[in-house]
């Protein structure tokens, strides 16, 4: 007959128990590690495309086509959108004197002001220096800071399905769940100085002072897109204005109130580039930013979504009140193709 000790009972569970702590460390080591790893491959994201159509890569003359695609903005918030890669293309071209123009591909919805107006003022320093042709081609949608990029070129083609205008300017929507806060029993203190530092708050409703402040910030840069419609339209300001209501229009309706030139392909848009500014012997090159894969860029939005999941209720407030206290005076359309 065996017998047992009591006390051997007691320390296989806790031996067991120490295999498992043991092994659950291993595996966070691994995670750690393999994270560890992701961050010293990180590639560069600023990584381009070319491809060159036509002829090959090494001829002496070519037009850039440019792919403007994705949200406009500098905060990398869109994986398709690079500001920082479209304004060293530009600025590669304006020194390469083989280049012998620029043609904007343009797939966007707009983006905050800042980023558009640069990008803008980019294309305007290529125009002045080198004296080369601008086109520019709408393809699925070119709305709002897309169209403002448009505006300055020489000829604008659009796809026949293409949306664009939205001529406007948003700052978003200002939430106010002070009430909701109220009728949970949650009481907020907010501590500044100056009677309009934390104005926007989502926990206290704006004042009529207050939304002549934000009114004054959108107005400033409305004007300041009309004026660049009309400049490259060569329109009067009054005309500008009145197509400046924010709506959307078809291509058909942009050709027929003078916001584009042609309806058409981008081979065709490419074709009568060369035709008009005799440049039959150039080729063209198709730039296209394409971001390099990140490990870390990838576990850490992986890490950013099962927090999100794991969010309550509560948590979610929260964290649109934080989200609400930060605005982006935007050229962007809401609507989306």
């Amino acid at each position: 007959m065996n017998t047992y000790d009591p006390a051997d009972l007691q320390k296989k569970p806790k031996k067991e128990k120490n295999k498992k702590t043991r092994n659950y460390g291993f595996i966070m080591f691994l995670l750690v590690l393999v994270f560890l790893l992701g961050v010293c491959i990180y590639e560069n994201p600023d990584f381009k495309k070319i491809s060159a159509s036509g002829a090959n890569q090494k001829a002496t003359a070519y037009v850039g086509v440019l792919e403007v695609h994705g949200t406009m903005s500098g905060d990398g918030s869109d994986p398709a959108y690079n500001q920082k890669w479209l304004l060293n293309q530009i600025d590669e071209m304006m020194q390469d004197s083989s280049n012998k123009g620029l043609v904007l591909s343009i797939d966007t919805p707009g983006g905050s002001v800042y980023t558009v107006d640069e990008l803008y003022l980019k294309i305007k320093e290529y125009q002045d220096t080198t004296l080369r042709p601008v086109y520019a081609y709408m393809e699925s949608m070119a709305a709002s800071g897309g169209y403002y990029v448009a505006a300055p070129a020489d000829k604008i083609y659009a796809n026949r399905n293409c949306w664009t205008g939205s001529i406007g300017v948003t700052i978003g929507t200002i939430y106010d769940v002070s009430e909701f806060l109220e009728d949970l029993g949650i009481r907020t203190v907010t501590i500044t100085a100056g009677e309009n530092k934390a104005m926007g708050s989502a926990v206290e409703p704006l004042t009529d002072e207050q939304k002549s402040i934000y009114q004054g910030l959108v107005d400033e840069a409305y004007s300041q897109f009309v004026a660049v419609v009309a400049e490259g339209r060569n329109m009067k300001l009054k005309r500008a204005e009145g197509l400046a209501d924010g709506r959307i229009y078809t291509a058909k309706q942009a050709k027929a109130n003078g916001l584009i030139d042609e309806i058409g392909t981008r081979e065709e848009a490419l074709q009568a580039m060369m035709k008009e500014n005799e440049l039959k012997e150039c080729e063209y090159r198709v730039m296209t930013y394409e971001p390099a894969f990140s490990f870390s860029n990838w576990m850490f939005g992986l890490t950013e979504k099962i927090q999100q999941s794991a969010e309550s209720e509560y948590d979610q407030i929260l964290r649109l009140m934080e989200e609400n206290q930060t605005f982006t005076i935007s050229y962007l359309a809401n609507e989306r193709k």
